[in-house]
């Protein structure tokens, strides 16, 4: 039968030089496909942050992805807290 999908959410930060590189239309696009609901934005210190909520295996797919980025970006570190499903966004997209 239907085994349970888990639904989980993570909050990501993201340093390198991943600002000026399209890395937030990247992110949308790939959540948007991934059916991951949440948001991204740049931080005022150069890094990204991205907020996702959605099944536990694409969440983790949209991850992987975060650590390479679009061919552009230099991705140096990517630091993951796993949080409380709060199931509150219902779609993905970019913040200010």
């Amino acid at each position: 039968m239907n085994k349970s999908i888990k639904k989980v959410r993570a909050h990501l930060l993201i340093s390198g030089r991943v600002q000026g590189v399209a890395f937030r239309y990247y992110t949308q696009d790939i959540a948007q496909s991934l059916e991951i609901k949440g948001w991204v934005r740049n931080c005022w210190d150069g890094k990204v942050e991205i907020v996702m909520e959605g099944e536990e295996e694409k969440v983790k797919e949209l991850i992987d992805w975060c650590y390479q980025g679009p061919g552009s970006a230099i991705v140096e570190k990517v630091d993951v807290e796993w949080e409380k499903y709060r199931g509150e966004f219902n779609s993905f997209g970019i913040r200010g």
